[in-house]
């Protein structure tokens, strides 16, 4: 059994994971989360891809999440940066500490994996995946778990890397085969989800399936980038 001490400890750590990320994004505009991997250097072309990325978000207006890391996320962060976007990370502590890349403009660092990926998607309205490793993989299955069994909107996700990703594609397709995933959610979640090359081809996803939240008001983006509270009476 564990210790009453022990499982209060852990209860205090988690609810201030999710203290500190409210509070440090509560007032952020929807984003778009970037996934990818921290290894990839800036040899790697999956590192001019990410650039090229972050900086057709930032020119299109939209504010990008990315886990603050190096690698693919430093591209896209930097990309972001670049072309007059604004970028937020959601860290996370590791025993060997990963850097922080140089292209932040609001963070928050976790102890908890899980808290870390709820923050990723909290705050986003659509999803760009760039080659990468476990971790990835974890994140983007997630959410799609999630909007699979409606437990978030369904939002539009893409894919960026044709011949990286159609390998899981293929045991996804297998999976429907099989029966393990029906095709009627299949077809649900193909409809949100683009895999290409195209950096335009990314774009136009997204601005195709986000106009809504312009629609709703949901985007109230204030002069640095960030939503604001309205003012009383305003």
């Amino acid at each position: 059994m564990v210790p009453i001490k022990r499982q209060f400890t852990l209860l205090i750590r988690v609810t201030w994971d999710f203290i500190q990320g409210m509070y440090a994004f509560h007032l952020v505009d929807p984003c778009v989360t970037v996934f990818g991997s921290a290894r990839l250097t800036a040899q790697s072309p999956a590192y001019a891809v990410a650039y090229k990325v972050g900086a057709a978000l930032g020119e299109n207006g939209f504010t990008v999440m990315t886990g603050g890391g190096p690698g693919l996320m430093e591209a896209a962060s930097r990309g972001a940066r670049e072309s007059g976007g604004k970028c937020l990370a959601c860290r996370i502590q590791l025993s060997l500490e990963q850097s922080q890349n140089n292209y932040i403009d609001r963070s928050a660092s976790f102890r908890y994996f899980f808290v870390r990926k709820v923050m990723l998607v909290r705050y986003s309205f659509a999803l760009v995946v760039l080659p990468g490793g476990l971790g990835t993989l974890d994140e983007v299955f997630e959410v799609l778990t999630l909007i699979q069994t409606r437990k978030i909107p369904p939002i539009p996700i893409v894919f960026m890397g044709r011949e990286y990703w159609q390998p899981v594609f293929d045991v996804v397709t297998q999976m429907v085969v099989a029966g393990t995933i029906t095709v009627a959610e299949m077809d649900n979640l193909a409809r949100l989800m683009v895999v290409t090359d195209d950096v335009g081809a990314m774009v136009a996803h997204l601005m195709a399936n986000t106009s809504h939240l312009a629609d709703k008001g949901s985007l109230r983006k204030g002069r640095d980038g960030f939503v604001h509270e309205p003012t009383p009476g305003g």
